[in-house]
Protein backbone atom coordinates (compact mmCIF):
# COMPACT_ATOMS: atom_id res chain seq x y z
CA UNK A 1 0.00 0.00 0.00
CA UNK A 2 2.81 2.04 0.95
CA UNK A 3 4.20 1.88 -2.85
CA UNK A 4 1.07 2.73 -4.40
CA UNK A 5 0.77 6.09 -2.36
CA UNK A 6 4.23 6.88 -3.34
CA UNK A 7 3.60 5.88 -6.50
CA UNK A 8 0.73 8.17 -6.93
CA UNK A 9 2.54 11.11 -5.13
CA UNK A 10 5.60 10.61 -7.59
CA UNK A 11 2.97 11.06 -10.89
CA UNK A 12 1.43 13.64 -9.36
CA UNK A 13 4.11 15.43 -8.87
CA UNK A 14 5.91 14.71 -12.47
CA UNK A 15 2.35 15.98 -14.12
CA UNK A 16 2.44 18.95 -12.62
CA UNK A 17 6.09 19.94 -13.42
CA UNK A 18 5.22 18.95 -16.54
CA UNK A 19 2.20 21.19 -16.78
CA UNK A 20 4.58 23.90 -15.46
CA UNK A 21 7.38 23.58 -18.27
CA UNK A 22 4.81 23.22 -20.83
CA UNK A 23 3.33 26.89 -19.43
CA UNK A 24 7.16 28.47 -19.35
CA UNK A 25 7.65 26.83 -22.82
CA UNK A 26 4.11 29.02 -24.24
CA UNK A 27 4.90 31.90 -22.67
CA UNK A 28 8.99 31.66 -23.89
CA UNK A 29 7.68 32.44 -27.42
CA UNK A 30 5.60 29.19 -28.93
CA UNK A 31 2.76 31.36 -31.08
CA UNK A 32 0.28 28.81 -29.84
CA UNK A 33 0.05 30.33 -26.22
CA UNK A 34 -1.82 33.59 -27.47
CA UNK A 35 -4.46 31.17 -29.32
CA UNK A 36 -4.36 28.75 -26.23
CA UNK A 37 -5.17 31.85 -23.99
CA UNK A 38 -7.49 33.61 -25.81
CA UNK A 39 -9.47 30.84 -26.14
CA UNK A 40 -9.78 29.32 -22.29
CA UNK A 41 -10.35 33.08 -21.18
CA UNK A 42 -10.89 35.69 -23.28
CA UNK A 43 -13.47 33.87 -25.81
CA UNK A 44 -16.21 33.91 -23.13
CA UNK A 45 -16.99 37.33 -23.60
CA UNK A 46 -15.10 38.25 -26.76
CA UNK A 47 -16.18 35.86 -28.81
CA UNK A 48 -14.26 33.50 -31.65
CA UNK A 49 -14.12 36.24 -33.95
CA UNK A 50 -13.83 39.27 -31.78
CA UNK A 51 -17.09 40.70 -32.33
CA UNK A 52 -17.98 40.21 -28.97
CA UNK A 53 -20.50 37.59 -27.82
CA UNK A 54 -22.09 39.89 -24.60
CA UNK A 55 -23.93 43.14 -24.89
CA UNK A 56 -21.52 46.24 -24.31
CA UNK A 57 -18.46 43.87 -24.89
CA UNK A 58 -17.24 45.68 -27.70
CA UNK A 59 -16.21 44.67 -31.31
CA UNK A 60 -12.19 44.10 -31.67
CA UNK A 61 -11.92 44.03 -35.28
CA UNK A 62 -13.21 47.14 -36.40
CA UNK A 63 -10.47 49.67 -37.81
CA UNK A 64 -10.81 52.12 -35.11
CA UNK A 65 -11.80 49.79 -32.20
CA UNK A 66 -9.85 48.80 -29.12
CA UNK A 67 -6.81 47.12 -31.03
CA UNK A 68 -6.49 49.86 -33.48
CA UNK A 69 -4.36 51.88 -30.39
CA UNK A 70 -0.76 50.92 -29.00
CA UNK A 71 -0.07 47.87 -27.22
CA UNK A 72 1.12 49.65 -24.12
CA UNK A 73 -2.33 50.80 -23.57
CA UNK A 74 -4.24 47.58 -24.33
CA UNK A 75 -1.46 45.76 -22.20
CA UNK A 76 -1.98 47.80 -19.28
CA UNK A 77 -5.78 47.72 -19.67
CA UNK A 78 -5.06 44.12 -19.80
CA UNK A 79 -3.48 44.09 -16.76
CA UNK A 80 -5.32 46.57 -14.64
CA UNK A 81 -8.71 45.32 -16.02
CA UNK A 82 -11.01 48.11 -17.98
CA UNK A 83 -14.80 49.29 -18.36
CA UNK A 84 -15.46 50.29 -22.21
CA UNK A 85 -17.51 54.03 -21.88
CA UNK A 86 -21.32 53.16 -22.01
CA UNK A 87 -20.72 49.50 -21.45
CA UNK A 88 -22.40 47.92 -18.45
CA UNK A 89 -19.57 45.55 -18.21
CA UNK A 90 -15.77 45.70 -17.10
CA UNK A 91 -13.39 43.48 -18.16
CA UNK A 92 -11.36 42.48 -15.21
CA UNK A 93 -7.38 42.40 -14.30
CA UNK A 94 -5.35 39.69 -16.56
CA UNK A 95 -9.38 38.54 -17.76
CA UNK A 96 -9.83 37.10 -14.77
CA UNK A 97 -7.30 34.62 -14.42
CA UNK A 98 -4.66 36.57 -11.94
CA UNK A 99 -2.41 33.36 -13.02
CA UNK A 100 -1.84 34.62 -16.50
CA UNK A 101 1.64 36.38 -16.90
CA UNK A 102 2.80 39.42 -18.85
CA UNK A 103 4.13 37.30 -21.68
CA UNK A 104 0.68 35.72 -21.57
CA UNK A 105 -0.66 38.93 -22.07
CA UNK A 106 1.47 39.92 -24.97
CA UNK A 107 0.94 36.70 -26.72
CA UNK A 108 -2.93 37.32 -26.59
CA UNK A 109 -2.61 40.48 -28.31
CA UNK A 110 -0.28 39.55 -30.95
CA UNK A 111 -2.72 36.58 -31.03
CA UNK A 112 -5.81 39.37 -31.09
CA UNK A 113 -3.81 41.65 -33.81
CA UNK A 114 -2.91 38.61 -36.19
CA UNK A 115 -6.59 36.57 -36.36
CA UNK A 116 -8.60 39.96 -37.01
CA UNK A 117 -6.36 41.39 -39.55
CA UNK A 118 -5.56 44.63 -37.14
CA UNK A 119 -1.80 45.57 -37.46
CA UNK A 120 -0.12 47.20 -34.48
Amino acid sequence: MRYRSSRARYLATAVLSMASVSSHAYAAGNPDRGAAVFNGTCIACHGSDGSGSLPGVPDLTGRAGLLSQDDTVLLKRMTEGFQSPGSPLAMPSRGGDPGLSDADLKAVLEYMRKEFKIAP
